[in-house]
C-alpha cells in the first residue's frame, strides 16, 4: 500500500503552483508510492554499519589554487565599453526597480 495519497500530491502541486490534471494526480500519486516504497527497501538493506553517500565514488576537487596574479587595469578593462559609470560598466535595467 503506498504511503502517498492523491490527496498530498494534489496539496504539494497546489503548493508549488502546478496545475495537474486528475489523470496526472493518479500517475504521480503511484510513480511517487513506488519511490517511496523502494527508498525504504534500500533503508531495510542499508544497516547502520553502512555509511551514508551522496556519489558511488568519491568526488575530488578538480579546480587549481586561486593565485593573485597581474591582470587588467581598469582602464584597460573598461577602455572598448560602450558605457560607464565610474569604475564600473554601466548597463541598462533589466527589472523595473529602482
Amino acid at each position: 500500500m503506498s504511503e502517498i495519497s492523491a490527496e498530498q500530491v494534489a496539496h504539494l502541486a497546489n503548493l508549488a503552483r502546478i496545475d495537474l490534471s486528475k489523470e496526472e494526480i493518479e500517475s504521480l500519486t503511484t510513480d511517487l508510492g513506488q519511490i517511496v516504497e523502494a527508498v525504504a527497501k534500500v533503508t531495510e538493506v542499508a544497516g547502520p554499519n553502512v555509511p551514508a553517500t551522496s556519489h558511488p565514488v568519491p568526488l575530488t576537487n578538480v579546480f587549481r589554487d586561486d593565485v593573485v596574479r597581474p591582470s587588467l587595469t581598469v582602464e584597460q578593462a573598461l577602455a572598448a565599453a560602450p558605457d560607464r559609470l565610474g569604475d564600473k560598466f554601466k548597463v541598462p535595467p533589466i527589472l523595473d526597480e529602482e
